[in-house]
This record gives C-alpha cells, structure tokens and sequence, in this order.
C-alpha cells in the first residue's frame, strides 16, 4: 500500500494551510511535516528553474521524504494544492514586481513572470475548486477566482513588500488586511468627496500660484497631489488612534502646498513670503520660504485637538530625517513616558534623496535603538522618478528608492499617485501597522514632476519623451473626478464649485498680503519656548552665578561615590568610585570626571534632565566616566545619576551607533524641542564631528539667524595633541570659529574640572539656549594639576579667561596667552625652565564670544611686557590664531608660537610629533629660538609659521 495513501482522505485545506505555513517560517511546522515538505520541494525544483518540467507538463516526480528514505507517489490532489499555494506565495512575494503602479513610464519587465504555468498550472486548472483559496479569506474557490484575487490585491494600484518581514504575528496581520476586499478601498460617498476636496485644494493652490508668481522658485507638488489626501487621512486617523502630536520633516517639493493645506498655515503669509518682503525684525536673516518651520494646532473631523510641527530644514535634503525623530523622541520623553504611541514622526522624502544620501539609512538603522527609537515612524517618499535632471536609472542601483527600509524589514507600499483612494487606502493600512506594531514603515508614491526641477528649468532638455507624456497626462484631480463622476458620487458642477470656491479664497487671500510691508516669521514650537528669550552677544558675556551649596552638593557627592551593598562589581570600578569618594571628602582634588558627573547631579537635583549620546559614551571614550556601571556576573546596568533622590530630573545616556551626521542631527533636534534638558552629543574623538559637518554648517550655526529657532545643543569634542596622528589630535577648531558671528554659540577650551562645571551649569541657568562646542581634554582627564576643589564648584562662575596668579606682573616680561591642554605643557617648560617669574601663563577658556575686555584688561595689567605671545600647539592655518585676528585688533602685534603650516593636523610619527611640539613650547620662551621672528620683523607680517 502507497505510504502517502492516508492524504488522499484528508482534509487537503490543512495540507495546504500548513505548506503555507511552512513557506513563510519553516521553523514554525512541526518537525515531520517540515521533512515531508522539503522532501516535496526536494522533489519539485530538482531538475532546475521554478518548476521541474514534469510538473510543466503535467505529471508529477516522487517525492522523496525522511532525507532520502521511504519513497512514495503524492496524490495528485494534494500535488495541485502545493502548486496553488506555491503561486499564491509567489504573488505574495514577487507581485509588487508587476503592478500598475507607473503612471507616465512603461514598468521595467521582470522575470520569471507570475504566470500560472510556470508553477505546474494549466488551462485545464482554471475551473478546479481548490481549498487553498482559504488561505486569502475566500473559501474553495476555483484556480480562476484565486488568480484574480491574487492579481487584484498584488497586482493593482498597490504594490506591497513584505515576505522578508520574519515575525509571523506580523506577516499574518498584513496577509488578513490584504485579503480585505482584495487590498482595495472601500471608502463612503462622504469619504470620496473629501478625498476630492483635498485633491482639489493640493491641484488648484499650485495653478494659483503658478499663475499668479510666474518663474517663481515654488517646487511644485504637481504630478504627486495625492500626497495631500493622504497625509490628512493619516493625521485625522491617527487622531482617533489617540496620536497627539506630529512632527513631520520634508524637503522642498511640495512643501508650500503642505503648509498651506495640511498645516493650516495662511496662503496669505506665503504670498508674503513669495512677493518677497523684508522681515519685521531688522537683525534677523530668515530664509527662503520652502525652508521654513511651522508649528500648529488643529482639530480633526471629528474635534480632537492635536499639535501639528512641521520641522525646518536646509536644502540638504534628508538632514531633516533626523531632527524629526529627535524631536519626537523629545517629546515623547517629556510628555508621555514610554508610550511611544502619542507622538507621530512622518518623514516625506524625495525618491533620489532617499536612495543617495546616507544619513537615510543611519536615520533607518536608529528605529529599533533604545536611546533614539520613536516607536515607528512613517516613511513617505514622493517619487517624482527623476532627481534634479537625472533619471532613477542613474540615481540608484537597487529596484527601488525605498530599499533601504528593508535594513530593518519595514514593510513596503508601491502607490500609483494617480489612484487617490488606494493612495489614502496605503495610508491608512501604513499607519495601522505603525500604531500596532510600532515600528517603521514606507510608502513609495509612485508619480512624477510636471515641471522641471524648479518652474524655472526646462526638463525636455534631459527627458523629453518623459515629458512629452506628461504633457498630455491628465491631472489626479480629473482622473478621480471623472471615476466619481462615473459612479454617480458627484456631478461636473459639483467640481468646478470646489475649484471656484477654493480659487476665491486665495484671491481673499492674495489681496490681504497686498496690504502687509513685512514679512512675519512665527517661531518653530513656541509653547516649548515659552519663557526664553532671543539675546545678544552682551548678554552671552554676562556672568551667570552657577555656584551650589555645599551641603547639597555632598549629598550629590556622597549619591555617585557609593556602590549598591547587593551588587557586585568589577574590582576596577569598586576602586574606582572609591577614589572619587575620597576625592571629595578626603583630598579635595577633583578631576575632570568627578567635575562633569557633579554639573550634571546638580542640574538633575534642580529638576532638569539631562541627554548624553555619542560612540562609547556611558563608559567614555578615554574611560573616564563610567557613568553607566556593569554589576559583574548579570551585566545589569547601574546608572548611579539617578539614584539621588525621588525629585531629581532623569539622566538618559546612551552609547551610539557608529553614526555622527544622524546621530547629531537627532541630538539638535531633541534639544530643539525639550529646552530643559542638558542635550549632549560626544564624539569619539574631535575630528570625527566632520562627518556631520552639514548639520554643524546648516543647523546648529545658522538656525537662529535662518529661522528663529534656540538650540542648546553641547558638542564634546575631544581635542589635544599627544602624538596620536593626525586623527586623534585635533577637533578642527578653526572651522567651529570660522563659523562664529555675533551671537550664533559658545565655544570653549577648558582647563580645570571646576570650569568645565560652570560652564555646564551656565548652559542650563539662562533664559536663553545657544550652542555650546566645547574643546575636552584627552591626557588631562588624569592630570595630576588639572584638579579643582569641592570650594572651587561651590563658588563662582565660569571663567572665559584665568589669569595667572603665580607672578608679579610688574616682574613680567613674557606674556603667553594659550587655550586648552597646551597651558599644562607651558606651566611644566616654565617650571623646568626657571622662567616662574618673568613669564606669565594667561588661559583664553572661551574662545567666542571673545571676552575682549578681559583680555584687554590683563593685557594693561602686565603692560610692562615687551613679548605678548599667541600660543597653540596647532599649525599656524588652524587652531584659534586666524580666530584672534579677526575679532581681536591687538592681536595683530602679538608672537605668534605654533607648528608651521601643515595639510594634515598632525604628523603620524610620535617621534616627528614630539619634536614639533616641543620646538613651539622652546619658541614661546625664547623668542630668539623663533626661525621666523627676523621675518616677522622685517616683513610686520605674521610668520611663516613653526
């Protein structure tokens, strides 16, 4: 007897329920049925290709099972259903490849194909009931009827990735939302006309403006309007869902039409803004109007009150990707704990953008991350199918822009613009997946550019077949008028009313801006900011008492110096939080990790919190801080900062991805939305910020002047020259003061833990946020001078510049200004050199805003001086010097004393280093030493450098 003959009286619906099953999770079927089916697969795709040709043609191999032995004939009966549930998994996992998703291009073709005979399925097939239509929610079904269900939820309008998804609860929620009505919308009449009214407002604010300011640089959403529909069917939906807040970041195109008709920003304020008005405030640059920020309260249709942000951002296009999570995890943070459900980012991306610029996949690869997740974010890219002038052919490698969701195995939806309701119906299937599964998810919308790059090019210059079809492509508004209008829903008055009633309105509009002289620039998140206050560089200099009782402090002391009795610990740690115990309360010498833990307990005892994020930062870098403990045997993790008191604000720190361009653009944008947080992001070394140099460039230098946005964003970068090579040594504080104007940040170069406390606690103790980039130390982290007292915290106020209080200044003939690590190197030379008296050590702590009065005063102090010296352990084309001469006039009559002009910050070799750095110390105390100083004379210029 036939050892399979048992399946021809089975119930062949569970065969084929369990192969599908196996198909999608092998693991997941019980041990013997998963030999019996691979046996089957075995038996099947033996002979190459997707089918064996015997299956081709109609009959069937044995299938080995038990690996190899005990052989037997499957039924045939039970042979078709594994073939039916073989094609239904291949629509599942290949349909997206042969949809109708393309509205103005021939889709590319792609192969194998889905058809039914590449699966051991003929003609002869079509009217034969199986049971594995169950498997898509219709029951036994004829191979006919399973293969239109299949072509109708795959192949239409919506394409969808998701079989590589490997968490089967998730697979089968997205396989049973599909199999509802065939993926297709089932919207009401009401519904419909909405959708049309949105349409409309997206399709008509563009001709207006494109009427009305011809030429004009708008980055028109024209050929992707379905955009409109579908972000007010997310934000309305998600309002039910119990979503409060939306953060939403977007590049240019499109953008006007999105703050306008989603964001409820006044067409009038854009006229403004496009007739080109100056600014109601005179010290104040602002930027161009597709660029700018918006904030906004809203109720959805029906009267929940939700906050509406919409982020700025430069033209550098998926930067604001970060921002976006980092506000949203900010406020999240702030207002709603762990309930991650609250908040909603949405990033709309362009298809060349998202596919090109790297910070989309670093932004990608935080989703899942403790310190930056957001709990999902949805992903809409307007895919306009051409980036500036070139083809996607040319834009990317993969199949699609969206590719990179795959890197956390988000699921995928391909939309044809032009079909508004399967537009909105993506959406609100996107946003059902975030909001239960909390996790990312993209939406590629599939359109086009009716215009070229901006109104101004001429795009049959590089595609003019595209274009020429283009121009005979109806609009999404007429196409799904026309589909309505089919179905009876509205007739063609219906249309022209809402085109004249909306045109109307922005004629009212149009005239109002006519009225106004000035341009009004509302602030990005202003409830946030409440209280705060836009200054100038006067009230950056002022002091600021950051001083704090000393018996508070001791108890801050006493919290972060004693180990959990019922813990266990590393002999190192327990040895060392037993240093700093005695650092305290024994010695009175605190170094540099006991002074920055100290800024922070006392920031986080009067209530604020306080961020840290960055490459290795919970230990630190150099393994300084250890402000995360590892209990030994569990590596569970103790974060002594909070363990104070019941009171206390929260310290969160969290070591990065190896990220810097997304990770500081996260960081700037949490500090933009929680300005009571201490906001530290920490680079593993200096240099290694270059790799968000557009964030430092486009935001964190420029954002107050662009868009009247505060940040109190700190940047740790570590920065000193201990022969480490040129990577290692030098944080490029020369473009950090490059960038310095008026009032834009601080930047500093610390010399003792007290300072470096001061100046943390000054950062919070404002009514004002700006910057602050701060030079840290590498070897002073365990200097035996650069200490501070418990007094020295206690007391007083940062010091932007020390003076020296070892000399006479009466006695001086040298005087030596220098900044950072290098004053300990000078006070050894000068000690080794018998030079105490004659030469005076003056430390510039910060290096902008200039304090220029306190350097002048110093200056008049030791006027009997005849050697004033600038000295840097930089290269003479980096470091502060080029700094001092332009916002420093005497500087011009100073020595200076570095490294000689070099491309490279510092050599490779230790040795070379070595001999550099001490040839600039000796020319510093002997200015006769110094090759250049004839020159210097001869020439009143600066020297050729060291």
């Amino acid at each position: 007897m036939d050892k399979y003959s048992f399946l021809n009286a089975a119930h062949t619906a569970f065969f084929a329920d369990l192969y599908d099953q196996y198909l999608q999770n092998p693991d997941s079927v019980e041990p013997s049925w998963r030999a019996f089916f691979q046996g089957f697969d075995f038996g099947t795709e033996s002979s190459g290709g997707d089918m064996p040709v015997a299956a081709r043609n109609g009959s069937h191999p044995a299938v080995a099972t038990d690996q190899g032995s005990g052989k037997g004939e499957v039924p045939e009966v039970v042979v078709k259903e594994f073939q039916v549930v073989k094609l239904i998994d291949a629509y599942r996992t290949r349909g997206h490849l042969f949809t109708r998703t393309n509205p103005v291009r021939e889709r590319r073709k792609y192969h194998p194909a889905l058809d039914k005979e590449n699966f051991g399925l003929t003609d002869a097939d079509l009217d034969t009931t199986f049971k594995a239509g169950e498997i898509l929610g219709i029951g036994s079904n004829t191979l006919r009827e399973i293969i239109e269900h299949l072509r109708n939820i795959y192949c239409d309008s919506i394409g969808i990735e998701y079989m590589y998804i490997r968490q089967p609860e998730e697979v089968e929620w997205i396989q049973k939302r599909l199999n509802v009505n065939d993926n297709h919308p089932s919207f009401s009449a009401d519904e419909k006309k909405h959708i049309l009214t949105k349409l409309n407002e997206a399709i008509s604010f563009e001709s207006f403006l494109h009427t009305k300011y011809v030429g004009q640089k708008r980055f028109s959403l024209e050929g992707g309007e379905s955009l409109i529909p579908a972000l007010d069917a997310i934000v309305d939906k998600a309002a039910e869902l119990g979503v409060r807040q939306f953060v939403m970041g977007m590049a240019h195109r499109g953008r006007l039409n999105v703050l306008t008709n989603i964001f409820g920003k006044s067409a009038k304020d854009i006229f403004n803004e496009f007739d080109g008005k100056d600014y109601e405030i005179p010290a104040f640059d602002g930027d161009v109007k597709y660029h700018l920020g918006w904030t906004f309260e809203r109720k959805n249709r029906s009267g929940k009150e939700i906050r509406m942000n919409i982020a700025p951002n430069p033209s550098h296009l998926e930067t604001v990707g970060a921002v976006v999570e980092g506000i949203s995890r900010a406020k999240q943070d702030n207002y709603y704990g762990d309930d991650f459900s609250q908040v909603l980012p949405i990033v709309v991306h362009g298809d060349a953008a998202i596919a090109g610029q790297g910070i989309a996949y670093e932004v990608v690869q935080m989703a899942k991350l403790e310190g930056y997740t957001t709990g999902g974010t949805i992903h809409m890219v307007v895919n306009n199918q051409i980036g500036f002038t070139t083809n996607y052919l040319d834009a990317r490698s993969s199949i699609y822009c969206t590719d990179v969701g795959k890197v956390t195995l988000s699921p995928v939806l391909h939309v044809n613009a032009d079909d508004a309701e399967a537009v909105v119906h993506a959406s609100l299937f996107a946003l059902d997946f975030r909001m239960t599964f909390k996790r990312d998810v993209f939406i590629d919308l599939l359109g086009y550019r009716k215009y070229g790059h901006n109104e101004g090019d001429e795009p049959k210059f590089t595609q003019p077949k595209l274009y020429k079809a283009i121009a005979k492509h109806s609009n999404a508004r007429d196409i799904y008028a026309e589909k309505l209008i089919g179905e009876g829903v509205i007739d063609r008055e219906y249309v022209s009313k809402l085109e004249s009633d909306y045109k109307a309105i922005l004629e009212e509009e149009l005239e109002d801006s006519r009225k106004e002289v000035a341009t009004r620039v509302t602030p990005f998140m202003k409830d946030e900011w409440e209280g705060f206050d836009l200054v100038r560089e006067d009230a950056m200099l002022k002091p600021v008492d950051t001083g704090y009782p000393e018996e508070k402090l001791a108890g801050i002391a006493k919290a972060i110096t004693e180990l959990p009795g019922d813990k266990k610990f590393l002999r190192k740690i327990e040895r060392l939080i037993k240093e700093r115990n005695k650092m305290f309360f024994e010695t009175d010498k605190l170094d540099w990790a006991m002074g920055e833990l100290l800024a922070y307990g006392t920031l986080l005892d009067e209530g604020f919190d306080v961020r840290m994020s960055g490459q290795d930062v919970e230990r630190g870098t150099f393994s300084h801080r250890h402000a995360v403990l590892k209990v030994e045997d569990s590596e569970e993790e103790v974060v002594l900062l909070n363990n104070m008191n019941d009171k206390q604000g929260h310290f969160y720190v969290y070591n990065s991805l190896l990220s810097e361009y997304g990770v500081l653009g996260f960081d700037y944008g949490y500090a933009m939305a929680s300005p009571h947080t201490l906001t530290i992001w920490e680079a593993q070394f200096g240099d290694f910020s270059n790799g968000a140099q557009i964030m430092i460039d486009q935001y964190i230098s420029a954002a107050e002047d662009k868009w009247k946005l505060q940040n109190g964003l700190v940047m740790l970068l570590p920065h000193g020259y201990e022969g480490q090579g040129a990577e290692h040594s030098s944080a490029r504080m020369e473009r950090y003061l490059q960038l310095c104007a008026k009032d834009n940040m601080y930047v500093a170069d610390c010399t003792t833990p007290a300072n470096f406390y001061h100046l943390l606690r000054r950062q919070m103790k404002v009514n004002f946020r700006k910057p602050l980039i701060v030079f840290t130390p590498k070897s002073l982290l365990r200097h035996p001078k650069a200490v501070s007292s418990v007094r020295d915290l206690v007391e007083g106020a940062f010091q932007p510049l020390i003076d020296d209080t070892e000399v006479k200044p009466e006695a001086v003939k040298t005087l030596v200004f220098c900044t950072g690590k290098f004053y300990y190197d000078l006070l050894q030379a000068r000690e080794d050199k018998g030079r105490e008296k004659d030469v005076a050590l003056v430390r510039l702590e910060q290096l902008f805003p200039l304090p220029s009065d306190e350097i002048r005063e110093v200056l008049e102090k030791y006027g009997k001086a005849d050697d004033v010296v600038w000295a840097q352990e930089e290269p003479r084309n980096m470091g502060a010097w080029s700094h001092l001469l332009m916002h420093f006039e005497e500087a011009r009559s100073f020595r200076v004393c570095s490294r000689r002009f070099y491309s490279s910050p510092a050599a490779g070799s230790a040795v070379r280093s070595q001999k550099r750095h001490q040839e600039v110390i000796e020319y510093v105390f002997d200015k006769e030493k110094d090759n250049n100083i004839r020159d210097y004379r001869a020439k009143n210029s600066y020297g050729h450098g060291h």
